[in-house]
């Protein structure tokens, strides 16, 4: 069986996978992780490379051995129940997080994100930083990803837009014109990409399963999986968010996916709807797009930076 440390070799910033497991048995055997489907009375076992996983998202049909979790601990995999197709709250149901039990994790990024929380004003400057990020990100994602060149995005276009958002971001005087900001710099991205992918009169209606609206929710929360994940590895708790409405239980969740939602889920949502493509293709481009302008890194960079800003300019 592996060493403890060989299992956390990789860090969680690095690691290329999430995976989401249906109608199967996660087990363990010979000191590896595997899961077992039934195929035509067959069994089949498929190995899960623990220590190069972030996530492991069980859906319908799947059961779990104590074995297998204790593995799964020793590598520092997020594990969880989840709904079909890995978005449990489209359907109501609410996702049951296991995370591994360590007392010894850092202590840093939780009191570096406590030292100025309790401030309301660092709280606001804290949430403009993330909105300029996340522009910033857009435009240097749009600007590098050639496939969406080839479907007409070009960042460029909205140079005006972006412009116009950031001067009203630093003029911001509470988190509420933030969030109106936020919102309708979105409004205006939505669109641009229902213009480019010929899907003119749409409207953003959460729970509609119909044209982009159903690829944005999905891809919505594999973005808030990015952001959970970032935020248990840091130790920092969901509650304590810059701009969501801090009495939601998973608000700081918001806040960080934001910074990647509008970058990579919002144009790959109509490209896709546009191709007609199937609920697991669009899942399949959105976890490449993640691996390709490396999300998990830009997550957990800005989380950190935020975490230690003032810690180092005071």
């Amino acid at each position: 069986m592996e060493q403890l440390t060989d299992l956390k070799a990789i860090l969680h910033s690095k690691r290329a996978n999430i995976y989401y497991l249906e109608l199967c048995r996660v087990l363990q055997k010979d000191g590896r992780v595997l899961y077992l489907s039934e195929n035509k009375k067959e069994y089949q076992y498929w190995n899960i490379p623990i220590a190069n996983t972030t996530c492991l998202l069980l859906g319908t049909g799947t059961s779990i051995t104590q074995p297998a979790m204790r593995m799964l601990a020793q590598a520092g995999v997020l594990v969880g129940f989840v709904g079909g197709g890995g978005t449990p709250l489209l359907m109501a149901n609410e996702i049951e997080w296991f995370t591994p039990q360590n007392e010894y994790r850092p202590t840093e990024y939780i009191q570096g994100w406590m030292g100025f929380w309790f401030d309301e004003a660092k709280r606001l400057e804290t949430a403009k930083r993330f909105q300029v990020a996340r522009i910033e990100f857009i435009k240097r994602a749009w600007a590098k990803d050639r496939e969406l060149k080839l479907e007409g995005f070009k960042v460029e276009e909205l140079e005006k837009e972006f412009s116009f958002a950031l001067k009203n971001i630093e003029n911001a005087y509470s988190v509420g014109k933030l969030l109106q900001l936020e919102a309708d710099l979105t409004k205006k991205l939505y669109k641009y990409a229902a213009k480019k992918t010929n899907q003119l009169g749409f409207v953003r209606e959460h729970a509609k399963a119909e044209n982009a609206n159903g690829f944005l929710d999905h891809g919505n929360y594999l973005a808030y999986g990015l952001g959970a994940t970032t935020l248990w590895v840091l130790g920092i708790p969901h509650g304590f968010a810059v701009m969501h409405g801090k009495t939601r239980r998973g608000a700081l969740v918001f806040d960080v996916a934001d910074l990647i939602k509008d970058a990579l889920i919002l144009p790959w949502a109509f490209v896709c709807a546009k191709e007609k493509q199937s609920e697991k293709e669009f899942r399949s481009q959105i976890l490449q797009t993640f691996v390709e302008h490396k999300a998990l890194d830009f997550i957990f960079d800005e989380v950190k930076k935020a975490s230690t800003y003032y810690k180092e300019s005071s």
